[in-house]
C-alpha cells in the first residue's frame, strides 16, 4: 500500500497554498506528505510547519521545511495526517504510532484537517483497530478500572494491554506517558465513549478523533477517492 499512500499524500499536497501554516502528522503515510512537501519547499514554496512528534520534526528538518510551534502561532490553516481507522462520519482512531496527544492538539488548532490513508483504513464502525489511550503511570490500576466502567456504559469491552516498546520495556510517548491499547472490536457510539474517556483524571488523551477531520483522501486499486465531511 506504500504507493497508494504516496498517491494520497500527493493529492493532499494539492490543497497546500503559499504562505500556509501547516500541521505535519506522524506515521508512515504522513511521512510521504512531509517528503513531498519538502520537494515543493526546496522549489520555492513558502510554508511553515508544526510537527506532531519528534520523529516528524526530524523528518521535516531533514527535508528543509521551516518549523514553528503553537506557542509562536496559535492557529494553523491545514493539518495533514494519517489514521488507523476512518468511519463514514469521518471519525477516526489514531495513535498507533503513539503521537495521539500532540496530533489531537495540532488538529484542534487547525482550520481544516485532511486525513490521508489507504482504503483498508475505511471501516463502517470504529474499533477493529485497538483504541490507544494515553495515561499517566500514577494510579494506573484505578485509571484502568474507570476505563472499563466507561466501556461498559457504551456497551463495549475487551482486553486492555499496556503497550510495550523496544526490548520489552514500557512504551513512552513524547510527553512521557504510557499507552493502554483497548481491544474493543466495535464501538457503536464513538462520540459518547470519547466524552467518557476524556472525563477520567488519569487519561491524558485517547485516540478517538471526533468531528476533527474535514476530509479524507483514500487511495486504493481504483485510484483516489475524496470524502468530505457531510458529503454523504
Amino acid at each position: 500500500m506504500d504507493v497508494s499512500n504516496r498517491q494520497a499524500a500527493a493529492r493532499a499536497l494539492e490543497e497546500v497554498r503559499d504562505g500556509m501554516k501547516l500541521g505535519l502528522g506522524t506515521g508512515s503515510t504522513a511521512k510521504h506528505f512531509v517528503e513531498l512537501l519538502g520537494e515543493r519547499v526546496r522549489a520555492g514554496l513558502n510554508v511553515v510547519g508544526v510537527p506532531t512528534s519528534e520523529a516528524t520534526r526530524a523528518d521535516a528538518l531533514a527535508c528543509g521545511i521551516p518549523l514553528t510551534t503553537l506557542d509562536e502561532i496559535d492557529r494553523l490553516d491545514l493539518t495533514v495526517d494519517g489514521a488507523d481507522e476512518v468511519d463514514p462520519s469521518l471519525n477516526l482512531i489514531k495513535g498507533g504510532g503513539g503521537a495521539l496527544l500532540r496530533e489531537k492538539i495540532v488538529a484542534a488548532a487547525s482550520d481544516r484537517m485532511i486525513v490521508i490513508a489507504d482504503e483498508s483504513k475505511w471501516v463502517e464502525t470504529l474499533g477493529r483497530f485497538p483504541l490507544p489511550v494515553e495515561v499517566i503511570p500514577f494510579g494506573l490500576a484505578a485509571t484502568r478500572r474507570a476505563m472499563a466502567e466507561a466501556f461498559a456504559k457504551c456497551g463495549v469491552s475487551g482486553q486492555m494491554v499496556l503497550r510495550k516498546g523496544k526490548a520489552g520495556h514500557f512504551f513512552f510517548t513524547d510527553s512521557g506517558h504510557w499507552i493502554v491499547d483497548a481491544h474493543l472490536g466495535r464501538i457503536q457510539d464513538a462520540p459518547r465513549l470519547s466524552g467518557l474517556l476524556s472525563a477520567i483524571p488519569g487519561v491524558v488523551e485517547h485516540g478517538l478523533f471526533i468531528a476533527l477531520a474535514s476530509a479524507v483522501i483514500l487511495a486504493g486499486a481504483q485510484g483516489i477517492r475524496v470524502v468530505e465531511r457531510n458529503s454523504r
